[in-house]
């Protein structure tokens, strides 16, 4: 266990993005319950998922991690559930088939409810309320009564998390993962798209595979990892309560795990050295996120590292990077160059969503060229330094938004109001998504291949 830490120590500490509530009985109560509730996930998993990012940390697979900004309690259904695989599922396959690559598949989802504000408060036709913290602490709703924060909504958090858990589960390793059935996680409203055209391309290169496999006598029914795929949750860590409540002891280890989701990260406005959010990771033993923006800075980077992953464990650390697509290679290659000096062993993913966020007729959106651009420059500096191009973190939806403008089948800024759906920052719809997998398995594909004479050398 970590030295001088318990899962309640974090309360010790300085704490940013934390709600007001008015009633800490209730809060109280709530936490009690909480922590009588089974485990939404199980350490086992957890170091599952840690072995698969310890090979992206080596360069041998990909980490593809995306879902909801922010989760919605009246969105909750197994439609939305379904669309959400079926996309990412699309995603995966894309990478995996594009770049002859494994990838490691982790959804934004199952607990990502909760998100950090630049403001505690929002101000509309000059009336001021607290702002909107996700549907886990408050509502959406602009009135007094929505925006108090209300512990109770954590233990609807805990039922929903539970019940997308136990589909997500079924789709994984039921018969819907099955490369079988590749041409049939298209989405309706992708098909007649570019990106349709291109999918449809794949999967009937993949189903001509596949029945060369089975003339030859390998099967779904005879090799599992056909038919079945790993799939975990992760979250960002924000509201400490309701992790220390799901904060459990493996019976096998007896190592501490938080059991609210595989993985767990830390957000640029939390990632404070010293602070409660790094306290409460640097125990527990799942694999850790944390998001590294343009105010990081070298040395500040290498400490929190050495809190979080002082073993230097290959798949305990991912570092989500967001600086926006004009400051990519003004800030990623100082923190390579660190990272690789000091001997770090840590994941590399880009979140090309969060530094390119604007407002266009008063809608937040993200240009998808801008998106890509950063995505581009991301793999750009790895392979100028010698380093793994790790992962994606995205935020997307299997539904047909209008969120992000751009694209093949581009979403025009009139569009925007149309299906803008989300309740945070704007997602990528399923066409966009897919399309950003088309992309990213190309440059996964060269990256990958400047990596295998340096691996080989290092053999």
């Amino acid at each position: 266990m970590a030295k001088n830490w318990t899962p309640r120590s974090w309360r010790d500490k300085p704490i940013e993005q934390v709600p007001d509530f008015p009633d800490l009985s209730v809060l109280e109560d709530t936490e009690k319950k909480l922590a009588s509730f089974p485990p939404l996930v199980f350490a086992g998993e957890a170091r599952k998922l840690m072995r698969s990012l310890g090979e992206v940390a080596e360069g041998r697979a990909f980490l593809l991690q995306g879902g909801d900004c922010a989760e919605s309690f009246a969105e909750h259904g197994a439609d939305n559930i379904r669309d959400f695989f079926r996309a990412f599922l699309q995603m995966a396959v894309v990478l995996t088939f594009g770049a002859s690559s494994p990838v490691v598949k982790v959804g934004r989802i199952a607990g990502q409810f909760a998100k950090p504000r630049s403001s505690n408060t929002e101000t509309k036709n000059g009336v001021t309320l607290p702002a909107y913290r996700g549907d886990i602490i408050n509502g959406i709703e602009f009135d007094e009564a929505s925006r108090i924060p209300n512990p109770e909504r954590q233990l609807e958090a805990y039922r929903q998390s539970a019940a997308t858990l136990n589909l997500l589960r079924a789709f994984a390793q039921g018969d819907y993962a099955n490369l079988e059935n590749v041409h049939q996680w298209m989405l309706g409203f992708i098909s007649g798209s570019p990106q349709g055209e291109r999918y449809g391309k794949l999967a009937d290169r993949i189903s001509e595979t596949m029945n060369f496999m089975r003339a030859i006598g390998i099967t779904a029914e005879t090799h599992p990892a056909l038919r079945v795929t790993d799939f975990f949750t992760s979250h960002e860590a924000l509201l400490l309560g309701y992790e220390e409540a799901l904060t459990r002891v493996d019976s096998t280890s007896g190592d501490w795990y938080a059991t609210s989701g595989h993985m767990i990260w830390i957000g640029d406005r939390t990632r404070q050295e010293g602070n409660a959010h790094v306290e409460f990771c640097r125990g527990i033993k799942n694999p850790i996120g944390l998001k590294c923006g343009p105010s990081m800075d070298t040395d500040g980077l290498l400490r929190l590292i050495d809190a979080l992953n002082p073993e230097n464990k290959a798949g305990r650390l991912t570092l989500i990077t967001r600086f926006g697509h004009e400051k990519v290679q003004a800030h990623l290659p100082r923190l390579i160059r660190a990272v690789q000096k000091e001997g770090r062993k840590v994941v590399w993913s880009c979140d090309p969503m969060h530094g390119n966020t604007i407002t266009v007729n008063d809608y937040k959106t993200r240009p998808f060229e801008r998106i890509l651009a950063e995505v581009q420059h991301f793999f750009d500096v790895h392979q100028a330094e010698g380093t793994h191009a790790g992962g994606i973190h995205i935020e997307m939806t299997g539904k047909d938004v209008t969120e992000c403008t751009g694209g093949s089948r581009p979403v025009l800024a009139e569009d925007l109001s149309d299906r803008y759906h989300t309740h945070c920052d704007p997602r990528l719809n399923a066409n966009q998504a897919l399309e950003l997998a088309f992309l990213v398995a190309e440059l996964l594909k060269k990256d990958l291949a400047a990596q295998a004479p340096r691996q080989a050398a290092n053999f």
